[in-house]
């Protein structure tokens, strides 16, 4: 069967919402023990404002210290010019680009609207490709805002058409506070696909209880690549109440019963996981990191 390609964001949207500032060198130790587990695409850092968020004020000095392989991409957030040449600069693999598709959630969170946004985003996103540097866009809110509601699906898809446009090889959808269903996620991908053929990808948080349906929805639905945080450790500091990403132990576990293989394995998963909290003074709230995988049989 097609497997899937799992993203970790663990090192980025995990720690951004952590109160525990975590040293460079425990972050470059995640970052090894999640290529341990095969991690091979990973979202390390972020280029913003070390005032708005302190947890990825040393970006410059996590991504002088990663290894450095063939095998590995190293994704770095971006949310407007300055951060793309911050990242640029650091030796970034790829950039990601976000942009809401709330009005609302946009002007809270960067100070400008959905509009001013959208174009920086798809200026940004061509001076990538003329770079040579693979960009994606991610539009957060897809499924939700914080302070508006409901989001209409032909905003989103919008967004996607322009950012396929502007050349982005990988459009994702993010719940970005955990609100989002199944249906949603098909009206979204089908939406996506009319628009435009750029590799489509998913990110969800776990903040009701659906981000796993949901991430076998957006598979069924035929996306390949879906976002996850080791531990299930993350959310957004700019977006009330919303709790942490799918774990990617917990989603492992779910795609290898259900015969889609990542490439990732469980124990070592599990090992990041545990090392992480313990970094952060607090138990993770993954599931399988206290469960275990599946029972072997000689348990009494």
């Amino acid at each position: 069967m097609t497997g899937v390609e799992v993203v970790e964001v663990g090192p980025r949207d995990g720690l951004q919402n952590e109160a525990t500032i975590v040293s460079v060198a425990d972050k470059v130790r995640f970052v090894e023990l999640a290529l341990a587990a095969g991690v091979r695409r990973m979202e390390a850092v972020s280029f913003v404002r070390p005032d708005a968020v302190p947890q990825m004020a040393d970006a410059e000095a996590v991504m002088a210290r990663v290894p450095r392989r063939d095998d590995v991409s190293y994704i770095g957030l971006v949310l407007n010019r300055r951060g793309f040449t911050r990242a640029v600069d650091a030796g970034v693999d790829e950039v990601n680009l976000v942009v809401a598709a709330s009005e609302s959630f946009n002007r809270r969170n960067q100070n400008a609207g959905t509009e001013e946004l959208a174009a920086m985003v798809e200026e940004v996103v061509a001076e990538s490709v003329a770079a040579g540097l693979p960009a994606s866009v991610t539009i957060a809110t897809a499924f939700g805002c914080p302070f508006e509601g409901e989001v209409p699906p032909d905003v989103v898809v919008d967004l996607a058409a322009r950012a396929g446009v502007a050349g982005a090889v990988e459009i994702a959808v993010a719940d970005t506070i955990g609100v989002g269903v199944p249906g949603q996620v098909r009206v979204l991908v089908d939406g996506i696909r009319s628009v435009s053929t750029a590799r489509l990808r998913a990110h969800f948080h776990n903040t009701r209880n659906t981000g796993y349906a949901n991430a076998v929805a957006a598979v069924d639905a035929g996306v390949g690549v879906l976002d996850a945080s080791i531990g299930g450790i993350g959310g957004c500091p700019f977006a009330p109440r919303a709790t942490g990403n799918i774990a990617t132990e917990d989603l492992v576990y779910l795609l290898d019963r259900s015969g889609l293989p990542s490439g990732l394995t469980v124990p070592e998963l599990v090992r990041a996981a545990e090392f992480i909290g313990e970094r952060l003074g607090h138990a993770v709230p993954s599931l399988v990191s206290k469960a275990g995988g599946f029972p072997t049989g000689d348990a009494a």
